[in-house]
């Protein structure tokens, strides 16, 4: 082990008054994660707790050079997984904190998707009907010196697929160790992390996310990434969110969006929810702009998508743009799932849209 490695995880005293506090936020492409750490003294419990703070918006694509002061204003807090800490640290919370942005005037920056989302699910009709959502993850893991997934002979392709989904074996299941390393990590940050498994292009995995309610999905999500974006950085693997990472005869990469309100989960969902998938369907192109960077790559109509022209949707189909499970149709209530969102998509704006179109917009 190197000294290097001996001091990151050298725990040097069973308590302290003094804590780290990762501030994490999202940058100015809307994909990449940007974090920087302070002390705090005493405990905290809460995110209006931990003090604003600021970064160089010149640096990250989201302010100009003569006026790059971007403010930082905490909303989540979870626990971190890679200072850890002692039990009196863990019990009251400290570690990663979710951040949306702000001008220093106080106007949100154009890339704080949450301050949007969080006026959608503030909504009074929103409140009532409690959104939970579910988000299946889908990520690839890439060699670190090259642009190909791991496990790939470089320059060369692995047998077709087949054997890849949900399999084992060294010859089919690529950077398994990252993937347990993230689950328990998210387990340990307090994130609603409900499961793992291998995706059908070797070297691709998913992660799925919830049920979490309203603007928590997002926050949950961001911080998911985050976290596996610093394992891979640990493991010298490089993380990629296209939807389309490989050319060819391969799946791509999405973020499927399980979504249910109230009105569904009780009796005569089913009769909601198809009104709901109608008004996605009315919206499709609007969902689409929203969904995700190069979403025209995976959405072609194979791989298990939809095209991207065309919403469809129907029970147990993974080739719709919608999906109703067997289960939501026998029992006449329950959930569905929008398979459309990209590998990429922001969940803030995601799973905002569809509250918004399925509870408050009303077809003219």
């Amino acid at each position: 082990m190197s000294l290097l490695t001996d001091l990151v995880n050298l725990n040097l005293a069973d308590s302290t008054e003094k804590i780290v506090a990762e501030y994490i936020w999202i940058g100015g492409s809307g994909m990449d994660m940007r974090s920087k750490a302070r002390t705090l003294v005493g405990s905290v419990s809460k995110p209006s707790e931990i003090p604003k703070w600021n970064f160089d918006g010149s640096s990250t694509m989201q302010a100009p050079g003569d006026n790059s002061e971007v403010i930082l204003h905490p909303q989540a807090i979870f626990k971190d997984p890679f200072r850890r800490g002692n039990n009196i640290l863990v019990r009251i919370f400290l570690g990663k904190v979710m951040c949306d942005a702000y001008t220093s005037a106080g106007d949100p920056i154009p890339t704080n998707k949450r301050f949007g989302a969080q006026k959608i699910f503030n909504h009074p009709d929103v409140v009532a009907e409690e959104p939970w959502y579910g988000i299946e993850q889908e990520y690839t893991l890439l060699q670190k010196d090259v642009h190909w997934p791991l496990g790939w002979p470089v320059g060369g392709f692995p047998a077709p697929q087949g054997p890849y989904y949900c399999g084992i074996g060294a010859d089919k299941a690529y950077g398994r160790d990252i993937v347990d390393a993230h689950y328990k990590a998210c387990l340990y940050a307090g994130i609603n992390i409900s499961g793992i498994n291998g995706e059908v292009m070797p070297g691709q995995w998913e992660f799925q996310v919830g049920p979490a309610v309203g603007v928590s999905a997002g926050d949950e999500v961001w911080i998911a990434r985050y976290i596996l974006e610093r394992i891979t950085e640990i493991a010298g693997a490089k993380l990629s969110f296209d939807p389309k990472p490989i050319q060819g005869d391969w799946n791509g990469a999405g973020a499927h969006t399980n979504y249910s309100t109230n009105s569904m989960r009780n009796d005569g969902g089913l009769a909601v929810i198809k009104k709901a998938i109608e008004k996605l369907g009315i919206r499709h192109k609007e969902h689409i702009k929203a969904y995700g960077e190069g979403n025209d790559r995976r959405l072609t109509g194979h791989h298990e998508t939809a095209d991207i022209n065309t919403f469809s949707w129907g029970v147990a189909n993974r080739g719709a743009s919608v999906r109703i499970g067997s289960d939501t149709e026998k029992q006449g209530k329950g959930y569905f799932e929008d398979r459309r969102p990209a590998s990429n998509m922001d969940p803030y704006v995601v799973t905002s849209m569809i509250a918004e179109t399925t509870i408050l917009w009303k077809p003219t």
